[in-house]
């Protein structure tokens, strides 16, 4: 079976301050098919620690390399985007998520390509920029400042959604109903113009008009056939409330004493 074209790609963060947002990213990774994460002098952490905090990553744990220098960490990569929400003088490649994801994903095709992230307090330094040929900036308001977990997830996002690598199928409805048949269709609006008649509906409202519009606004639902059989029961439960009440209010009125 041919690899997916996301295991070309790296994730790079740069002096981690927090063990738990190694942890967050290494979930994200595992959410989004990308295995291989570098560190460069990250603080102390625990791999069980981190296990714990993005449940069966053990895989991307045992995987996780470290460096002493961004070059060593970078050297293997043929294209890296540093994300960073810092204004540069330097006239660099600027990039969304989205887009990033685009360029990233063809230069995978040649080699391996890397996403780079920086310390939680100040980013990537200007050394890391310099190495990047593209920089990534996630749209926001102007609270710009991201977790790095949740900035890792939405790079990562991207690039899985556009290598179309989900794997997870979303099961179908678990009593799926058929479409409705046209005779299914007339017989709810035959009962559900009954039921509106007998509730005086088009008495100031023109009636044909009123069907045409009922009609357009269920078609426009698409509903299957146990969808609009509720819809007809609920026309025929108010037909039959009508009966029920006019044979009451007609043994009431036997009932009562002559005045």
């Amino acid at each position: 079976m041919s690899e997916s074209i996301l295991h070309q790609v790296t994730v790079v963060l740069y002096e981690s301050q927090d063990s738990i947002n190694i942890g967050g990213v290494v979930r994200a990774m595992k959410n989004m098919g990308v295995r291989d994460l570098r560190l460069i002098r990250p603080c102390p952490y625990d791999p069980n620690r981190i296990e714990q905090v993005a449940h069966d990553t053990r895989d991307i744990v045992e995987r996780i390399r470290h460096f002493d220098t961004i070059d060593e960490a970078l050297a293997d990569c043929v294209y890296v985007v540093g994300y960073s929400g810092r204004r540069q003088a330097a006239r660099w490649p600027r990039h969304t998520p989205r887009s990033a994801a685009v360029d990233m994903l063809e230069h995978a095709r040649t080699g391996r390509v890397a996403i780079m992230m920086g310390r939680e307090d100040h980013g990537l330094p200007n050394e890391a920029l310099d190495r990047s040929n593209a920089i990534c900036t996630i749209p926001t308001t102007e609270h710009f400042s991201l977790n790095v977990a949740q900035a890792c997830l939405l790079g990562l996002y991207e690039l899985h959604v556009l290598a179309d690598d989900a794997t997870k199928a979303i099961p179908a409805p678990r009593h799926r109903s058929p479409a409705p048949t046209k005779d299914e269709y007339e017989m709810t609006f035959a009962d559900m113009q009954r039921a509106l008649e007998g509730i005086a509906y088009f008495k100031t409202r023109n009636e044909e008009l009123m069907m045409r519009s009922f009609r357009s606004l269920v078609f426009r639902a698409a509903p299957d056939s146990r969808e609009l059989l509720l819809l007809r029961t609920a026309s025929i439960e108010v037909l039959r409330t009508i009966e029920r009440e006019s044979r009451l209010a007609v043994q009431r009125a036997l009932a009562a004493p002559d005045a």
